[in-house]
């Protein structure tokens, strides 16, 4: 049995930005808890390259902008120079036409977004943070709140807690956790009604020798009707790796019924209909579907709608009251489902603390 001031169910951004905020106010009595054996929740990366979010905006997401800075961390452009592809029908050869740019930039970290969990990580007590437990249970045990975490193996741990942070979507905490005494029905409908961000998407991402479609006076950007992508960005990082990444327009459960090779296949013939035979041979591939993730997605998400409601911060009455409170990114005000929503949930979560 282990006894805490805090405990943080979560350690992606917003599990380890509340770590790393508790630690600068003074307040190192936490524990941080992870189901996966590695951090980052919905942030992943593989060879610098981005599987989950790869953007933010500084010019109006000032508190995000704010903690970039304040790890150091090095950041650049997106790369939307040239024109731009619509894939219209299968019938018709792709269209080229004028390139849509950002205004306000949008902004990628240098070395991919999971720099962003590393520096986090390197700032706070690694004492304090466990993986491989996935919290199942939490139980009302004046003066205190019992978590139970189950590892891999199906051995049981208790952590007691005065206060629950909960760095999950709402819907995956209303799915995966049981509460003792249960939460109240609006609230639980309430969190189960909210939509995962990223939970139903999936992303395809090829590297190359070079940024080939430059040559051609082509941003890297493109848009199908067609598919199998239905978005498609240049994904080259600052240190000098060409690449191209798009979003599945597949509907997860039809995904679910084909093989990744499948998929691969089919993005990699889009990629060559779109920039021509020298997309035909990648150095890699890589394909990240969230919607496989049992840690992010439910089955409700393989239907997800897209919308994000506001759902409730906490109970503000019985039982839990004072003692569970949402810091994931679907429950921010401003951002909600984006890197900075996280930033923005944690600081609200935590004005009392």
């Amino acid at each position: 049995m282990q006894t805490t001031r805090i405990a943080i169910v979560g350690a992606g951004l917003a599990g380890l930005y509340a770590a790393y905020s508790l630690e600068k106010r003074g307040i190192k009595d936490y524990v941080l808890l992870e189901a996966r054996e590695i951090l980052g929740g919905r942030i992943a990366g593989n060879d610098g390259f981005d599987l989950g979010p790869a953007w933010f905006w500084p010019a109006f997401q000032a508190d995000m902008a704010q903690l970039v800075d304040e790890l150091e961390l090095e950041t650049f452009q997106q790369f939307e120079t040239g024109d731009m592809l619509l894939e219209r029908s299968p019938n018709q050869p792709p269209e080229r036409t004028r390139g849509y740019v950002n205004s306000p930039p949008s902004m990628r970290i240098a070395g991919g977004m999971y720099s962003l969990i590393d520096a986090l990580y390197r700032r706070i007590d690694s004492a304090r943070v466990v993986t491989g437990q996935a919290v199942r249970h939490l139980r009302l045990s004046e003066p205190r709140v019992e978590l139970v975490s189950e590892n891999a193996n199906g051995e049981t741990f208790s952590h007691f807690a005065e206060h629950v942070l909960l760095a999950m979507p709402p819907r995956l905490v209303e799915s995966q956790l049981t509460f003792s005494p249960a939460l109240p029905n609006e609230l639980a409908r309430n969190w189960r009604e909210t939509d995962t961000w990223m939970a139903p998407h999936a992303k395809y991402i090829a590297v190359f020798d070079r940024p080939f479609w430059r040559d051609q006076g082509l941003s890297g950007e493109a848009r199908s009707a067609v598919g199998p992508m239905v978005e498609i960005h240049d994904a080259s990082t600052l240190e000098g790796k060409a690449a191209l990444f798009g979003f599945l327009g597949v509907p997860a459960d039809v995904r679910r019924r084909v093989s990744e090779e499948e998929i691969i296949t089919a993005c990699r013939k889009q990629f060559v209909r779109l920039f021509g035979s020298q997309a035909e041979n990648p150095e890699a591939e890589f394909i990240k579907d969230w919607a496989k993730e049992i840690y992010t997605a439910t089955d409700t998400d393989q239907r997800s709608s897209g919308d994000h409601p506001m759902p409730a911060l906490s109970p503000n009455s019985g039982a839990w009251a004072n003692r569970v409170t949402g810091i994931g990114s679907e429950w921010s005000r401003e951002f909600t489902g984006y890197l900075a929503g996280a930033i923005d949930a944690v600081n609200r979560g935590l004005e009392s603390f």
